[in-house]
């Protein structure tokens, strides 16, 4: 049995929706009480190191407008915003932010498949991806201030398609940290949220998770510093994609006694 995720019109395995993330015996994985738990991962900073293109972009964008470019660590500290949001707060109130995102825009249309700007998946991210989606107590999700076009290239790369549920981006929802993104994704999978868990690099996706009523995870390896991840609500902070399977396992383990 196949469901469609409306975001990228693909189809997923079913996932049948029940209140408290458990599936009966006759319904689609054909477990008796097995205990589900969805694991939504932003992209940018997480899964993809690809900073090097959004400083890249960022600054093309503000030179194409006769406007100084931010500095790195500035560019950086933005990083899962939605675009308008971003640059609104780089730029300030005065900044010309739509004009400035279609620039943005622009250049990765021009540039996604230069290789001096390919996206570079962080160690262990890969596996980590295939690992949990071979898993039939695990659900993946995504929640990401990246475009739907961003989303789907990066799927057509690691041939992704059928390993994620459901597909949340920045052209359907409010900025993170609103929890829009995480709120549609338990909608669409049915899970509770407290069988969910966000992992990110960022305060924004810390402080979405915490409005959402999910548990977040927070990477070291990411754009915002250790700090902001647990000032925005981080419970624990991961320093290799292995200790996610420790997190995970903890949660499932804890659930089922």
């Amino acid at each position: 049995m196949r469901a469609v995720c409306p975001s990228l019109g693909k189809s997923y395995p079913a996932v049948a929706k029940t209140a408290n993330g458990r599936f009966s015996e006759d319904e689609s994985f054909g477990s008796k009480e097995r205990v589900l738990q969805l694991v939504i991962f932003d992209v940018d900073g997480t899964l993809v190191d690809s900073q090097n293109f959004i400083v890249e972009a960022q600054r093309q964008a503000f030179l194409a407008h006769g406007l100084e470019p931010a500095t790195r660590e500035r560019a950086l500290s933005i990083v899962g915003l939605s675009l308008r949001e971003a640059f609104l707060e780089i730029g300030g109130p005065d900044a010309p932010v739509d004009s400035l995102a279609q620039a943005y825009r622009d250049f990765w249309s021009v540039n996604r498949h230069n290789p001096d700007y390919a996206d570079v998946m962080f160690p262990g991210a890969v596996d980590m991806v295939q690992r949990l989606g071979k898993r039939d107590d695990i659900l993946l999700g995504i929640a990401t201030g990246k475009s739907l076009r961003g989303v789907t290239h990066l799927f057509d790369l690691h041939g992704w398609h059928d390993l994620f549920v459901t597909i949340q981006t920045s052209d359907n929802h409010p900025s993170k940290p609103a929890p829009s993104m995480i709120l549609q994704a338990l909608a669409d999978t049915g899970i509770h949220p407290d069988r969910a868990i966000m992992v990110g690099d960022t305060s924004f996706d810390m402080a979405m998770a915490r409005s959402a009523g999910v548990r977040g995870i927070g990477v070291s390896w990411g754009y915002h510093p250790n700090e902001e991840l647990t000032g925005a609500g981080a419970e624990r902070i991961i320093d290799h994609f292995d200790e996610l399977l420790q997190v995970l396992d903890g949660a499932l383990d804890g659930a089922k006694s």
